[in-house]
């Protein structure tokens, strides 16, 4: 018996401590970590991580898969809870604090601001719970215009300042930039903004390799005279800071975002570059063979440059992996062994979530590792394939392999991108990347040396990109798709493998199928006769979207700062695309004011709704009156205003806009931001009109509003608060959420629970708070309660969010 349990264990397949199996593993106890509503407790990860060790130190044993899972989440865990614990304390929220420190990375220079990141030093001269810590600040212009100094700001530069700081808080809604995640990943400590009234001073200018970047994009933009300079600048050094939004829409509507950016691919080519010149110079040069091997020298230089070039496109992720691939290449070269392209790919995974396993927070972990992967296993050996073959077969790999990832992380799939990838990717990654590079190089060595072939890169741009714009302008370049179910991802993957197995595997196309829950989810549309809102977390604003059975209406936009925050395109577009809405029927603003109808302009934009309602004397692009009497029905709902009538004076908030949806299942109220006056008005106008199942309390909940006859005759089950978090007017104000309160309402607010999306069915209505549904461990208003409101005097805080 023990003989044939030896020749058991002798013929068993082993497990490499860091092969295919272990990565994978390891990978997906980080992702799992993640994936938790809370923060492990520090003892279990501890032990979870020794348990996790001891496992994966075994040798050619299936428990190292195991024990590589382990390991996975117990470091993650502990990574978490420490980027949390460096976090603002509670003590300092909102304080002015005296700071010295270096600028980090490149400064973004806006109309009316300049956001950069920020470096604590760690003397004593700081706080000490700022003390070498990660900030991200703003520096706004005051009411006196433009204030140059902040154009000192530049990468590198040391300062010393004043700044108002609090711990990173954002916005939850369906389809939204997480920046509470992003913060965490990045371990930002806290975000403000300077006091510029006071004493600020730059004590050192910029040093360091981001010194240098900002110094190599200021050439560029010298040297290159045309719009071309911007794309120039991100293909050479990775600055993207001049590409506008709507050069991000062309890119994603044709599936390029991956190369404008500095990519792997790129960081091989200057990998290949310095080894052929190693191997140039060592063939020049026999005698260095004598003392070093030429294939050992070649792949030394080829680490070396391809790391140099990596520190210039400032460490970006797929740019790590390609230095740790080459790396691990480098290694068995100098070993002698013979090594694949899957275990080198393996090491870097397993390298990279070792050092820190947060960055499978990253779309670019995923994409990267998850691209690669795809042709490894797919395209194993493409030579003396023609290269026209082989650049359709890895396309058709890469779109259908990366297409589940790029739905589940950025709800859209670019129907143009196999045709704009085929032509960009020789192109721009044969021609335009290296002559960008080459200029950077020239430059690098002599003051204008690089001009000529940035300018060079430029025309090269210039001849592709109406192609591209020409195929982003389609209607049907860029498919947007609703947020799927969790088992969407794990089926499409299983569907792009299944397509992907060889000819002659029976039943291939079957797999199409399995694509259904991720392409057309459900989008849970009301019954027809119900209602279903969702308020918007805008911020210091309002945005409700109002949806029957097969229409939505949109009830205000959101706010928008001229130059910066605009709600409507960073959270109403996003929203609506996640929520599976494909059109808008009609959008009512309430009236005029900023934090209402800031965000009009980009939803308009993108969804053209054919008729907009707002107070007749407000001046909104394209809309018609708002009048009292005016009514609609859509799917067994009716849309009516009650407020105001044809002769009401033009009185901005007053004036607002009243909707009242009406529904056999119940009604809802919307009533902008009318005060007490109005509201008294309505109900001596008609009392009986004004009962609702669900009110959006009037003014974001001032005190200016809910008047207790108005509360009374509303009579409501939920009274909705629509306000910023900690905004400076202190909305929802006390006194208003008590009436209602004692008017029997439960009172969600927009501010500590998310998006609030309810539903008013034939059973009731159901009200659900985007953070508690989608509870994540890094949750800023689960970790820290909500302190009272605070009055900050900067008067355009409330619309920038994190």
């Amino acid at each position: 018996m023990r003989a044939m349990t030896r020749t058991k264990e002798a013929t068993a397949a082993p497990v490499p401590a860091a092969g295919l199996a272990t990565a994978a593993a390891l990978v997906a106890g980080a992702a799992a970590c993640l994936r938790l509503p809370g923060l492990l407790p520090p003892l279990g990860s501890g032990l979870l991580l020794l348990l996790g060790l001891a496992l994966w130190w075994r040798p050619r044993s299936a428990a190292r898969v195991v024990g590589a899972a382990l390991v996975g989440l117990a470091l993650c865990g502990l990574h978490a809870a420490h980027a949390l614990s460096l976090q603002l304390p509670p003590s300092l929220q909102r304080a002015d604090v005296a700071l010295r420190g270096q600028v980090v990375q490149l400064p973004r220079h806006e109309a009316q601001q300049t956001r950069f990141m920020f470096r604590v030093d760690g003397d004593a001269a700081n706080p000490a719970p700022l003390r070498g810590r990660l900030l991200r600040l703003a520096w706004y212009d005051g009411r006196e215009g433009v204030d140059p100094r902040r154009f000192d700001l530049t990468a590198g530069s040391h300062w010393t300042f004043t700044a108002r700081v609090r711990a990173p808080r954002g916005l939850r809604n369906p389809g939204w930039f997480d920046s509470e995640k992003h913060a965490m990943a990045q371990r930002i400590a806290a975000v403000g903004y300077l006091r510029s009234h006071e004493a600020l001073a730059r004590t050192a200018a910029g040093t360091g390799i981001d010194a240098w970047r900002d110094v190599m994009a200021t050439r560029i933009e010298a040297s290159v005279d045309h719009e071309a300079a911007r794309y120039v600048r991100a293909l050479a050094i990775g600055d993207t800071r001049q590409l506008t939004d709507e050069d991000w829409e062309a890119l994603r509507a044709t599936g390029l975002t991956h190369l404008i950016a500095i990519s792997g691919f790129h960081v091989g080519i200057v990998g290949a570059f310095f080894a052929l010149v190693a191997s140039a110079l060592w063939w020049l040069l026999p005698g260095f063979g004598r003392r070093v091997p030429r294939p050992q020298a070649a792949a030394i230089v080829a680490l070396l440059g391809a790391t140099g070039y990596a520190a210039v496109a400032g460490w970006e992720l797929p740019t790590v992996r390609t230095v740790l691939m080459i790396a691990v290449v480098v290694v068995m070269r100098l070993a002698r062994r013979q090594l694949r392209i899957a275990d080198s790919l393996a090491y870097a995974a397993v390298a990279v979530v070792l050092v820190d396993p947060m960055s499978v927070l990253s779309a670019g972990f995923w994409l990267s590792f998850a691209g690669v992967a795809w042709l490894v296993w797919c395209l194993p050996d493409a030579h003396g394939q023609a290269w026209w073959r082989g650049l359709l077969a890895s396309q058709w790999v890469a779109t259908l392999g990366l297409l589940p990832l790029t739905v589940v992380l950025f709800g859209q799939a670019s129907l143009a991108g196999p045709v704009a990838n085929l032509v960009a990717i020789p192109w721009w990654s044969l021609v335009v990347v290296p002559l960008s590079l080459v200029g950077t190089g020239l430059e690098a060595v002599h003051r204008g040396a690089g001009a000529w072939a940035w300018q060079l890169a430029a025309r090269a741009f210039d001849a592709s990109w109406p192609l591209f714009e020409w195929l982003a302008a389609s209607p049907f370049a860029l498919w947007w798709l609703p947020e799927p179910s969790w088992f969407a991802l794990p089926l499409a993957l299983l569907a792009a493998f299944w397509l992907l197995l060889p000819r002659g595997v029976p039943g291939r196309w079957l797999a199409a199928l399995l694509w259904l829950p991720l392409l057309w989810p459900d989008r849970q549309l009301p019954r027809a006769g119900e209602v279903e809102l969702v308020v918007l977390d805008v911020g210091q604003g309002l945005s409700v979207l109002v949806r029957t059975a097969r229409h939505a209406v949109l009830y205000d936009a959101g706010p928008a700062v001229p130059d910066g925050y605009d709600a409507g395109e960073r959270v109403v577009v996003p929203a609506l695309h996640a929520l599976g809405v494909r059109r808008l029927d009609a959008i009512v603003i309430s009236h005029a004011d900023a934090d209402h109808v800031g965000g009009y302009a980009a939803v308009q934009r993108r969804f053209a709704a054919p008729v907009v309602f707002a107070p007749r004397h407000d001046d909104v692009a394209g809309s018609v009156p708002c009048l009292l009497g005016g009514h609609w029905h859509a799917d067994g709902v009716t849309f009516r205003f009650l407020h105001p009538d044809l002769h009401f004076p033009a009185f901005r908030n007053p004036s607002s806009c009243v909707l009242r949806v009406e529904s056999a299942s119940g009604v809802a109220l919307l009533p902008g931001d009318v005060d007490a006056v109005v509201e008294r008005l309505l109900v001596h106008r008609n009392a009986r009109r004004l009962r609702a199942d669900v009110v959006v309390a009037a003014h974001h909940g001032s005190e200016g509003s809910s008047d207790p006859a108005f509360v009374a005759a509303v009579d409501a089950d939920h009274a909705v608060m629509s306000a910023g978090h900690q905004n400076r007017f202190g909305h929802p104000q006390a006194g208003a959420v008590t009436r209602w309160r004692r008017g029997g309402a439960e009172v969600p607010e927009t501010a500590g629970q998310g998006a609030l999306r309810i539903r008013i069915t034939r059973d009731g209505v159901v009200v659900e708070g985007r953070r508690d549904t989608h509870r994540r461990l890094w949750d800023a208003a689960r970790r820290t309660p909500a302190p009272a409101a605070e009055i900050d005097g900067n008067a355009t805080l409330s619309y920038r969010p994190d």
